[in-house]
């Protein structure tokens, strides 16, 4: 019965997409699902592949089929589903096997499996699968967490079926317990700012200037032949050029203005700030989301308020993309200092220009940036930030003034920005040495007398205060 490399539980749209590409590379992949009469169905639509297929409706055929030490491939929803599923499993499986959550999944929830599985002798495995339907078809990019052991046994199989940049495989073991879900959490919060940005642009343009959607979508088709280079710009160029069959309209035209999220964004937010690192562009896109989804509470304020816009100049084209290039840098400069704290926090000694390296291909925010994000971590970085590499600081002393005059812009005309907004206020801040927390720090003084740090003296002080004014 011992036949399978590998078990994947649920052939929803992800997971036969997996199972089909790892039998494409010629492992034996046991499958199963809740639903059974999936299963037969999946196995004839698999053609010449099901001969690397083992079919099973029972959890015990399921588990018997596998190759020891085991792996479980579980690619079903987070949270209570995953639960279930490792208390249905586990008393059939043996001390060194490997079960691995494949969804987008809290990485606190993988932390604590990881460790109540370990008390068992079974290996937990948080993965993050990034790039979608065709991305697991065909290659995605695969983020492992977990111990030494489970990426033993998984590391001939992903490195097979990962998506391949320049040769190198687009996967890699990233550190133990959460660290896979936690750096797959971040990318979708980078990814979230990405497309924010390119959607207040459109916005800028459509409303402001009154540019076709067509129109646009030339514009981001012209940037995706240089620097801006991206999944995201070509996926954005082709959306705004398509057209609605049913209207002949801009498909774009016809779609409801209320973003859909799973979460992962507003997880890397909550995890910035606990963390103590502020993701100002991913924390803007967040908001956006939350905000879209207000339909009617926006239409009766707009009809309360009135046309809030005004006339502008409005950003030329180059000013455009070179602001685009300066925020999406400040958004992966960001989404990699929340990466930095956390590695820090929980001990995963996350590689910041491996992980980079396996985003250039298969994930959702490939980019030619982070070709250069890669190179940029392994040149001398002051105080391990990304900000400071001499490569990007170069870049961004090109395109912060383009950054600046585009979000001004938006503002001044009343057309919502927050992530380019976000971007460049943090950028301020950061780049003044001396900023205005000294009056955060006496206004707490002044009432709670918590005390502050002087300039001249070291210590803790307190201030003579005014009392009356």
């Amino acid at each position: 019965m011992h036949t399978a490399d590998i078990g994947v539980y649920g052939l929803g749209t992800m997971g036969s997409a997996l199972a089909l590409n790892m039998a494409e590379k010629g492992f034996n992949v046991a499958v199963t699902n809740r639903e059974t009469d999936w299963i037969a169905e999946f196995v004839k639509e698999a053609g010449s592949l099901s001969t690397n297929l083992v079919p099973n409706s029972e959890l015990t055929d399921f588990v018997a089929s596998l190759k020891t030490p085991r792996v479980v491939l579980f690619m079903i929803p987070s949270g209570k589903p995953m639960d279930d599923m490792i208390a249905q499993i586990s008393p059939l499986l043996e001390a060194g096997d490997t079960i691995i959550d494949g969804g987008n999944a809290d990485f606190n929830e993988t932390r604590r499996r990881s460790a109540e599985l370990a008390e068992r002798d079974l290996h937990f495995v948080g993965m993050g699968v990034s790039g979608g339907e065709e991305g697991a078809r065909k290659g995605p990019s695969i983020m492992v967490g977990g111990t030494p052991h489970s990426w033993q046994q998984l590391r001939p199989m992903v490195e097979a079926i990962a998506a391949q940049f320049e040769g190198s495989p687009c996967v890699d073991h990233l550190g133990t317990d959460g660290a896979g879900h936690f750096v797959k959490t971040v990318h979708n919060g980078i990814e979230y700012a990405d497309m924010q940005m390119l959607a207040e642009i459109y916005g800028l343009l459509a409303k402001g200037e009154g540019r076709s959607a067509e129109q646009i979508g030339d514009m981001f088709a012209t940037w995706n032949e240089g620097t801006l280079q991206s999944f995201l710009v070509e996926a954005s160029a082709a959306a705004l050029k398509s057209v609605d069959a049913a209207t002949g309209k801009p498909m774009v035209d016809v779609i409801l203005d209320k973003a859909g999220q799973k979460g992962t964004g507003r997880w890397t937010v909550i995890e910035a700030l606990k963390l103590g690192v502020s993701a100002s562009a991913i924390e803007g896109a967040v908001g956006a989301r939350i905000w879209s989804a207000a339909k009617d509470t926006r239409m009766t304020a707009e009809s309360t308020f009135g046309n809030t816009t005004q006339a502008i100049d409005f950003p030329s084209d180059l000013d455009l993309a070179k602001a685009m290039e300066a925020a999406r840098i400040i958004s992966h400069v960001q989404g990699f200092e929340v990466l930095r704290a956390a590695s820090d926090t929980f001990d995963w000694n996350l590689p910041m220009a491996r992980i980079a390296e396996i985003w250039r291909a298969g994930c959702i925010i490939r980019s030619k940036l982070l070709d250069d994000l890669a190179a940029a971590f392994r040149e001398e970085l002051p105080h391990d930030n990304l900000l400071l590499a001499p490569s990007l600081v170069a870049r961004l002393q090109d395109c912060v003034p383009s950054l600046r005059r585009v979000a001004a812009a938006g503002v001044l005309g009343g057309y919502a920005m927050p992530s380019f907004v976000g971007a460049i206020e943090w950028f301020d801040s950061m780049t003044h040495g001396r900023g205005t927390a000294n009056l955060i720090q006496a206004q707490r003084d002044f009432f709670g007398m918590h005390g502050f740090e002087r300039l001249d003296q070291e210590g803790k002080h307190h201030g003579d205060w005014l009392r009356e004014i």
